[in-house]
């Protein structure tokens, strides 16, 4: 079916949005594991396992479009240096995804594709539980302070 072009270019854009975000997140994870933080490597992981769902959600829309999936596109990757940072960094990148998403929305609802628009809704519906994670992080960071924070989110191991 051939859709918009001007939509299969948004949808593009976010694909490459997910694509980056699939990179950080798991090198994001990588590193709380490194260091010994299980409960954020588990929760950071899944969240990148839930942006490799909306790539393939994507690709496979942007595919029935009849458009071309671009997946050799990434934006910059902003790896944290500290468990503040990597949160900062991400919870910045669900926001800007949120937005992205709310405006591909209306263009969808423009162009009169109801699926592409019910499919970035549910999308959207999981980056804004992203969104709200990454929130609930920095309020118990504050709350804590680091040192407690980490040390909740470390597990305990067999040795």
């Amino acid at each position: 079916m051939k859709g918009n072009a001007k939509l299969i270019t948004v949808l593009n854009s976010l694909l490459a949005d997910e694509l980056t975000a699939i990179n950080q997140y798991m090198v994001h994870s990588e590193m709380c594991e490194s260091w010994g933080y299980g409960k954020l490597h588990g929760a950071i992981r899944a969240q990148a396992m839930d942006e490799m769902h909306h790539a393939e959600w994507l690709i496979e829309r942007i595919i029935f479009l009849d458009g071309a999936p671009t997946v050799s596109k990434l934006n910059s990757i902003k790896i944290g240096k500290t468990v503040p940072e990597i949160i900062n960094n991400d919870s910045e990148d669900e926001l800007n995804a949120v937005r992205a998403y709310n405006d591909a929305i209306k263009l969808a609802h423009e162009v009169g594709d109801q699926v592409t628009a019910d499919l970035l809704s549910k999308i959207l519906g999981m980056e804004e539980g992203h969104a709200d994670w990454a929130e609930i992080q920095h309020t118990q960071m504050d709350q804590m302070g680091l040192e407690n924070y980490l040390m909740n989110q470390t597990t305990s191991s067999a040795v």
